[in-house]
């Protein structure tokens, strides 16, 4: 019997060598996942340290530092989670790149809460629950628990890719923390009643400044025989009338109480706008040149203005929610008798430092998740769709932090995407300006996309997503319960180890 011929298999060490690789693939995989969270404990350590240089060898300095680490958790967690709210818009249009979104929000994140964030922490350290009737060292324990809670629900809602409101979860935990330590008598419900009746107003003044913007821009830009020239009109205006708008709410909030006028605020505002519309009038029409006269045509036209306004509600942002990480840290750090001169409610430099960069932090390292739910999953955003949507929420956020009210950007941002939305559909099957420009370029063989041959295309090109409502409703609902009973319970745990 002939033997049998050589068969070439592969060796065993080559195996043992593939195995090998595909472990160490495989571990690659898990710790880059672990690069994130590795990095915001890094933070949270840095900010204790950053802490203990202001309290060291002070009364109290323990709980500070303490309080200091649960801020910065809170602060990373409100970046990760409330994202969506300042650049989820101009993403899903396409109008920046995820990294350019990040870096722009990251900036503008600090200076808001830097510049324009004490307003609002006095609200949350000391209105809601009067620090005057409470003592000082229940107090302390009252905002760590509320922190804890709070922190905790929004990174359990985040890692559920559920848009929560990070002010209804802080308010909720204190309002919690506080009847559990001293009843219901301390706590404010006049001012109670005023936040949660923001929270009711809030998204319906954003969706209908929203889709006043979007009908303006149809009318006068999208529906002109010529789309370009009216464009090279308009934009700049648009742009003027941001940045004379933001200049106002500026010099409002930065200088003292009483020291201009309403007049001459109005005048600041106009004379600003008119420098912008200046300065933006030769980009614009530059970048029309050579433009056809297309609605594709309009995004280049329309990226100038969205990156403004994902810009100025970045900036808003940091002022209203920089608040719901740092003003329980304030009051902690004046029941200490560290915080100074400046009264409750007046937080230290060093206490807006920690919220605004640990915003900034959560952010860029977790910020991405959230992203595309707002800014594709809820509706299809163009950037002239998405520029209404962001601008609307800026101004809205604005002025409610301007007032002192912790509004919920998630509310109002995703009011505005429901405006957009809706407003498309009335817009769509009842206008009669629409209605005559189709026909007009039907007749001439110009249309740039056809009408959607039935309802099931239109809902799916044009409307929110139903599918999403009930989603976003039933988180918004149980945040304040939940964020409640969690810093209850947590502050009767604290109670019975620490005190």
């Amino acid at each position: 019997m002939p033997p049998r011929p050589a068969v070439l298999t592969k060796r065993t060490l080559d195996k043992d060598l593939d195995r090998i690789t595909h472990v160490e693939d495989v571990a690659k995989h898990v710790l880059r996942r672990l690069v994130a969270p590795g990095l915001g404990l890094i933070f949270v350590g840095l900010t204790m340290l950053f802490a203990g240089v202001y309290v060291f060898d002070r009364p109290g300095a323990m709980l500070v530092v303490a309080a200091a680490a649960l801020a910065g958790y809170m602060a990373m967690n409100i970046g990760a989670n409330d994202v969506t709210n300042n650049v989820g818009a101009a993403v899903g249009a396409r109008a920046m790149t995820m990294g350019q979104a990040l870096v722009i929000a990251a900036i503008f994140e600090v200076l808001g809460a830097t510049i324009a964030g004490g307003e609002v922490v006095k609200t949350i350290s000391s209105n809601i629950v009067d620090a005057v009737e409470v003592p000082e060292a229940i107090l302390g324990w009252i905002m760590m628990a509320a922190l804890m809670a709070a922190a905790l629900w929004i990174n359990l809602a985040t890692w559920m890719n559920a848009p929560v409101s990070t002010t209804h979860a802080i308010v909720g935990a204190v309002i919690g923390a506080g009847i559990s330590a001293v009843g219901t008598e301390p706590v404010n419900w006049r001012v109670m009643l005023e936040i949660t009746s923001s929270w009711i107003t809030s998204p319906l003044i954003g969706g209908l400044i929203a889709a006043g913007l979007l009908y303006l821009v149809k009318t006068l830009i999208i529906y002109r025989d010529d789309k370009i020239a009216a464009a090279r009109l308009w934009v700049p205006v648009l742009v003027a009338a941001m940045a004379g708008a933001f200049m106002a709410y500026m010099v409002l909030q930065l200088s003292p109480p009483g020291r201009f006028p309403p007049f001459t605020v109005i005048l600041i505002g106009i004379g600003i706008g008119l420098v912008s519309w200046l300065a933006a009038r030769p980009l614009v029409l530059a970048q029309a040149r050579d433009l056809e006269n297309r609605n594709s045509s309009l995004r280049a036209l329309f990226r100038l203005p969205l990156i403004g306004s994902a810009a100025l509600l970045s900036f808003a942002h940091g002022a209203n929610d920089v608040s719901n990480a740092v003003g329980p840290l304030s009051a902690i750090v004046h029941s200490a008798g560290i915080g100074g001169d400046g009264g409750v409610g007046h937080p230290p430099l060093w206490v807006m430092l920690i919220g605004a960069l640990g915003i900034s932090v959560g952010l860029l390292l977790f910020g991405p998740r959230l992203i595309r739910l707002v800014g594709e999953e809820i509706t299809k955003l163009n950037p002239m769709r998405a520029y209404c949507v962001a601008l609307s929420t800026a101004f809205t956020v604005i002025v409610a932090s301007w007032l002192g009210l912790p509004v919920s950007t998630t509310h109002i941002a995703v009011g505005a995407v429901f405006g957009v939305g809706f407003f498309r559909e009335w817009y769509t099957r009842r206008s009669k300006r629409r209605i005559a420009y189709i026909r007009r370029k039907a007749d001439s063989w110009e249309l740039d996309e056809p009408e959607e041959p039935n309802i099931h295309e239109r809902r799916r090109r044009y409307l929110v997503r139903r599918s999403h409502f009930m989603t976003i409703i039933a988180a918004w609902i149980i945040t304040v319960p939940v964020s409640g009973a969690l810093a209850a319970m947590i502050y009767w745990v604290m109670f019975a180890l620490f005190v």
